[in-house]
């Protein structure tokens, strides 16, 4: 079906109690405007608009994309008044979908329903709920169709004892938008334009009123404070682990893992409890993280294992490579087929050949390290003077003694060996070893400096 969807997103969202606009609000890593932004895209819409208000300037910044218009409502008088404010931009042939910027987890199929069943009449997306308090009720006629909405503070006590609420999300059809938007007025408890007033209108007119329901009662649910934010995401996140799971992914614990992005697994991958994944990471084939990882922005490949408590931002793990616990992979850092990176070992902006080891209590940036190369114990290259960034070569077959510091620029060249302790300001040559330390001296007699007692 071609059609306008319009998202409201001009609220202030007081009770989040936040300088930053409601909508921007971070859901699984997104903000809660970007997941809907994203749902109505599978829909194909003829035109994208969006209505903002509080915090504009920062919402449009969030959202550059060519594909979406922008309209102002510079003064919060309700969702009829909203809508208003996009009329200008939309297709008036066109039905009309409208969507809630706060309101992020509605799911496509959901909405394809409720278009499918309402043809060419008006869409009304309802739920039931045990306790429908704080919300819109649906009030149907002795045939049970829909004559209106009334919002429960303008609602009798036979109104509010009704289950069915409206969600907000509606459908409607195309050529009476701008007529029916007209006629609203403001006289309610609230002193608002209520855009639910139209489903009156539409019973009034004579307009077919279908509803469709949500596969659950979460998809609908909206977000006013920072609990219904963290309530969310846990939703979220159960759904995000259930689809892992049925991909074949194994979870230590589906309660315990949050996915701030997108990630994407491989066959026989296994997730300790615990973990992060945020931005884009890829999890490829036999890939086995362990407990407490945090992972943004990486590929690990085929059978590698990041042991307990592992970071990795912007690296890349090579196949049956084995990283931590407690190591930490910075941006721009490759591993190659079969390295070893051990605890507390830091690596940024550095390619690790194959099967080259980092075990202890490293530093390696701005390096190239070929195969099959040892770096022991308490290395660091040395890569920054204070002003610029120096590169390290440690090529094939070399060893780099535990306690080492390389000061870049320089080469190890293949089959080194550089001595414990060394501080290297020179190229080691190939296969040779190169020890560089001050020659160790005993003092016979030397006393240790005590202490002095206050007085």
């Amino acid at each position: 079906m071609s059609l306008n969807i319009v998202i409201l997103a001009a609220g202030q969202g007081k009770r989040m109690v936040s300088a930053c606009p409601k909508v921007l609000h971070p859901l699984a890593g997104k903000p809660l405007l970007q997941h809907v932004l994203e749902t109505a895209r599978l829909l194909r819409p003829a035109r994208l608009a969006v209505v903002y208000g509080h915090g504009g300037d920062a919402v449009r910044q969030a959202f550059p994309d060519a594909d979406i218009l922008w309209a102002l409502q510079a003064e919060q008088l309700g969702t009829g008044h909203a809508l208003e404010q996009a009329l200008p931009l939309l297709d008036a042939a066109l039905p009309t979908l409208v969507l809630y910027g706060d309101v992020p987890l509605v799911e496509k199929a959901t909405l394809e329903r409720l278009l499918r069943q309402s043809g060419a009449g008006m869409g009304l997306l309802t739920v039931n709920l045990d306790r429908p308090q704080g919300y819109g009720r649906v009030v149907r006629d002795a045939q049970g169709q829909v004559r209106g909405i009334v919002e429960e503070k303008d609602a009798s006590d036979a109104e509010r004892a009704i289950t069915e609420i409206n969600t907000g999300i509606l459908l409607l059809p195309k050529d009476v938008l701008g007529e029916w938007l007209a006629r609203l007025d403001n006289e309610n408890a609230q002193g608002e334009y209520y855009l639910t007033d139209m489903v009156a209108r539409a019973a009034y007119d004579g307009v077919s009123i279908h509803t469709a329901q949500p596969a659950a009662a979460w998809e609908v649910e909206g977000v006013n404070d920072k609990r219904q934010l963290a309530a969310l995401e846990r939703v979220c996140q159960r759904q995000l682990a259930e689809k892992l799971l049925l991909q074949g992914v194994r979870l230590a614990d589906p309660a315990r893992i949050d996915i701030r992005g997108h990630l994407v697994c491989g066959r026989e991958v296994s997730i300790d409890v615990g973990c992060v994944f945020d931005g884009e990471v890829r999890l490829e084939d036999g890939a086995e993280v362990g407990p407490y990882c945090v992972i943004r922005n990486a590929r690990v490949a085929v059978g590698a294992r990041l042991a307990a408590f592992t970071h990795i931002d912007g690296a890349s793990v090579g196949a049956n490579s084995v990283v931590g616990p407690y190591a930490r992979l910075r941006p721009g850092t490759e591993l190659a087929a079969g390295a070893h990176v051990g605890n507390f070992v830091e690596i940024k902006n550095s390619r690790i050949g194959p099967d080259s080891k980092a075990n202890h209590l490293t530093y390696i940036g701005d390096a190239e390290i070929g195969a099959r190369v040892n770096v022991g114990a308490g290395v660091i290259t040395c890569n920054y003077d204070g002003a610029s960034k120096f590169i390290t070569r440690i090529e094939d077959d070399a060893f780099i003694g535990s306690g080492s510091q390389l000061v870049a620029p320089v080469r190890v060249g293949k089959g080194a060996t550089v001595g414990a302790g060394a501080t290297l300001t020179r190229d080691a040559p190939a296969d040779a070893l190169t020890v560089a330390r001050a020659r160790q001296k005993v003092i016979a007699g030397w006393k240790r400096p005590v202490k002095k007692l206050a007085k």
